[in-house]
């Protein structure tokens, strides 16, 4: 198995790194946000919930 970090060959105590080198590196890119999964959602909280209505009033309506 080969770090995912930079390729070299991992350390059991390190595992699945090679090192606390890339380890903390990969805590890092976490802590950044470089590992977030994308979302389609509205940024802004007050539009997310207004866009959620709209979806409930929508998904609620009765056939004419």
């Amino acid at each position: 198995m080969s770090c995912p970090i930079c390729d070299e060959k991992t350390d059991p105590a390190f595992r699945p790194f090679c090192s606390r080198r890339c380890a903390d590196i990969d805590l890092s890119r976490w802590f950044n946000g470089s590992y977030a999964v994308p979302s389609r959602d509205p940024e802004d909280i007050e539009a997310a919930a207004e866009a959620l209505e709209a979806e409930i009033e929508k998904a609620t309506r009765k056939p004419h």
